[in-house]
């Protein structure tokens, strides 16, 4: 039990459970795609899909890339700082509120856009999803970056389970059907999935000796985060532009189809997702020497076992959604197969963000996305209008491709950056360098 217990508490032993909840919210995602396509067909997916990324991606651009800031700042050099907590509180909740207010005005300008079979009404209402979603994804980042990686872990399984049983609440008990059922769900999903995560943050002492917060420091995190949140939207645009692009060409069946082939490929993203959230605070804690050569002991594993799960994927496609889904989405298997071919490296590109954000050096991601969003917008105005669901596919792969490769290139630059210091003498050869939000180093040890 012992020996249970240290594997548990190891790198190894966290990432695997990060993995499997990351696998177990895909499950859930795949069910609720499953339910709704059995229900409302491909158009209902389709709104689901919009509704799973859009209030999240709003709520992080109004907060000025908070989520991914707080893990920096509770795991790096400030984290004793105890104004940081309630900062972070209200930064939260300023930004969702105002990201739910930008929401219901721009409702009735693209609601008809995006959302062409939806009421202007059930749009505006669906901005309440943009506050759920940030207050939810802040409560897991916080756990994330105060060492408490099992209940970040609940929280990425949680916020993806709840949304089925209250769709059968809303559905089954309270008659509510269709797009309004959706909506609903979402929210009470957010809702519950939130009150979890801050429970849970409370009983560990987050807010123990709490100081009131600081505008000060809000603005450090701010200006973290907004450096970093530019590769994060872009990262969200990379993963679901395509969607809006396709919504609006094609509409939501197509859409439909599509998010099935995404949604399987994807599942080689699990990876790189879980490295990037297990190593980022890692990283930040241990100082960039260290980080370098814990990224390059784990480059070349990342890599074999994402390569692995691309050509098991691949194999499986052909029978499996056909399976799941019913024979009217077979189309949705080529796609899926072309979307595998850019995602061989992702395992590679997870480690390496998570180099990049834990040493203060979030500026390089976003540039690796902005290349990837490049690919991604010319792509699929170039190839969707003729091929659909399968141009966008196309797009996606180089843009996955794209991105993955800038990333090594700027990690192999950085490191013989720190080579050619160590050589002359100004970082120690086995020493740790703590750096600031600014990219500098701030201390040695």
């Amino acid at each position: 039990m012992r020996r249970i217990r240290q594997l548990r508490k190891s790198s190894y032993g966290v990432l695997a459970s990060n993995v499997s909840a990351r696998v177990g919210a895909m499950l859930c995602i795949f069910l609720a795609t499953l339910l709704l396509a059995r229900d409302g067909g491909a158009a209902a997916i389709g709104i689901y899909s919009l509704l799973h990324v859009l209030p999240g991606l709003l709520g992080t651009v109004v907060s000025s890339g908070l989520p991914v800031s707080v893990p920096y700042f509770l795991a790096g050099p400030d984290r004793d700082d105890r104004r940081l907590p309630l900062t972070m509180i209200s930064m939260a909740l300023v930004a969702g509120t105002l990201g739910t207010a930008l929401w219901v005005a721009l409702a009735p300008l693209l609601g008809p856009v995006l959302f062409p079979d939806v009421s202007v009404a059930l749009v505006m209402l669906a901005g309440l999803c943009v506050l759920t979603r940030l207050v939810t994804i802040t409560a897991k980042s916080c756990s994330q970056g105060s060492d408490d990686l099992r209940g970040a872990n609940r929280i990425i399984f949680a916020e993806e389970f709840l949304f089925l049983p209250a769709y059968g609440l809303v559905w089954g008990l309270l008659g509510v059907h269709g797009y309004a059922a959706v909506i609903a769900a979402m929210l009470m999903a957010d809702g519950a999935a939130a009150s979890f995560g801050w429970a849970r943050l409370v009983r560990r002492g987050f807010l123990h000796a709490a100081a009131p917060p600081s505008f000060e420091l809000g603005r450090r995190v701010a200006a973290y985060g907004l450096r970093a949140q530019v590769g994060g939207v872009m990262t969200q645009l990379n993963l679901r532009l395509d969607f809006v692009i396709l919504s609006i060409l094609t509409g939501p069946a197509v859409l439909g189809v599509y998010a099935v082939a995404t949604k399987f490929a994807e599942l080689v993203k699990v990876l790189g997702l879980s490295l990037t959230y297990v190593f980022y605070p890692k990283f930040a804690r241990g100082g960039r020497l260290n980080a370098v050569a814990d990224v390059q002991r784990l480059l070349p594993k990342a890599g074999a076992i994402t390569a692995v799960s691309v050509v098991v994927l691949w194999v499986s496609a052909g029978f499996v959604i056909p399976a799941l889904y019913g024979p009217h989405f077979s189309s949705a298997v080529t796609p899926t197969r072309i979307i595998l071919l850019g995602l061989p490296l992702e395992g590679v590109a997870g480690v390496i963000i998570a180099f990049l954000y834990g040493v203060g050096r979030p500026g390089l991601t976003s540039w690796a996305m902005g290349l990837g969003l490049i690919a991604t917008v010319a792509l699929d105005l170039i190839l969707i209008p003729p091929f659909g669901a399968t141009g966008a596919a196309i797009a996606s792969a180089v843009s996955y491709l794209s991105t993955a490769l800038a990333l090594i290139a700027f990690f192999s630059w950085l490191r013989r950056s720190q080579q050619r210091a160590a050589t002359d003498g100004a970082i120690p050869r086995n020493g740790s360098v703590q750096v600031t939000t600014s990219g500098a180093p701030a201390s040695r040890r």
